[in-house]
């Protein structure tokens, strides 16, 4: 079990403020130094550092990090197992995002629910950057993001690749027919919030063409996707969005794409989870039921069973994924 100063320590390299990191903590800033300290003289290094004023990790430190975080998360997969052992019970806790919970695996999830009764699944929403904390927190085994992340901290497969584009209503007029993303600069833009996928790819993009939201003369930030289209239909703006979201109004016509000459974008939907953590065979048994026939045609993928320590009965698995 990690003890006290392990807590301190992930909490700081999280808030990157001691003084933050001691109310989240609800101890004293000197206790918060005193821990760090301690751990500096136990690893015989320094892990923090300032620069221009702010608080960042030594190279040590973010070694320890990745190394303590793991050991936490395992701590919490070993716990999930102990439960699943007691209450005979399989538990499945996946993350997603509204765009990908809403409209890309609904099918594959009810297929799955009708085809395994005995699995318990717990389904988070959020978007991308909280999903990320729910992974390092170890709350869910696996999350389905959209946005940009940072890979060389988790494994990963490409669950599929999706078109995102610019959209309006049908009806909407342009004071001047668009041809490039400048143009659209004078339009009320329609945007998720700060954290989000989808907003993520957008910003992305828009820096590539030497542009940000800001440049746009009006925007509305919305935090619900069915909002965003539902405005989109009452030609309140323009909004970009994964097709996959809008298929259906679409075909419907209530909504239609605005093509441009200078935006064609596509972009991955990954499967993730964190490096280094061991789950039992059960949940990885799981993960491949319900999301098989999209990795699939990416990957061949190979599964190693071995014996827990806990109990000799369950397995965990280890995974080993490549290209086709």
């Amino acid at each position: 079990m990690l003890d006290y100063r392990t807590k301190t320590f992930l909490t700081v390299c999280k808030t990157l403020n001691f003084t933050t990191a001691a109310k989240q903590l609800n101890i004293t800033q000197p206790a918060v130094s005193q821990h760090i300290h301690f751990l500096e003289k136990q690893y015989n290094t320094t892990l923090f550092a300032y620069k221009n004023k702010e608080l960042s990790l030594t190279p040590s430190g973010e070694i320890l990090y990745k190394h303590l975080l793991a050991m936490k998360n395992n701590e919490q997969a070993i716990m999930n197992e102990i439960n699943n052992i007691t209450s005979y019970i399989e538990t499945l806790s996946i993350g997603v995002t509204m765009t990908i919970g809403e409209y890309a695996i609904i099918d594959k999830l009810a297929n799955f629910i009708q085809n395994h009764p005995e699995i318990n699944i717990h389904l988070h929403y959020g978007n991308t950057s909280k999903l990320l904390e729910l992974l390092d927190q170890g709350q869910i085994s696996i999350a389905i993001v959209e946005g940009n992340y940072p890979k060389e901290n988790y494994s990963h497969i490409k669950y599929s690749t999706e078109d995102y584009i610019a959209v309006c209503a049908t009806s909407h007029q342009f004071i001047k027919e668009p041809h490039t993303i400048h143009d659209l600069i004078s339009e009320h833009l329609l945007v998720r919030e700060k954290g989000s996928g989808t907003r993520n790819i957008l910003e992305q993009s828009l820096i590539a063409h030497g542009l940000h939201i800001s440049n746009f003369t009006h925007y509305t930030q919305v935090e619900n996707m069915h909002t965003i289209m539902n405005l989109l239909k009452k030609d309140c703006g323009i909004s970009f969005l994964y097709k996959i979201a809008v298929e259906k109004e679409l075909k419907s016509k209530e909504l239609k794409e605005i093509t441009l000459d200078d935006f064609k974008l596509q972009h991955d939907f990954d499967i993730i989870w964190q490096k280094k953590v061991s789950m039992p065979i059960n949940i990885y048994q799981s993960v491949k039921n319900l999301f098989n026939s999209s990795i699939r045609k990416y990957y061949t993928i190979f599964f190693y069973r071995t014996k827990t320590i806990l109990n000799p009965k369950m397995f965990s698995l280890k995974i080993s994924i490549y290209p086709t």
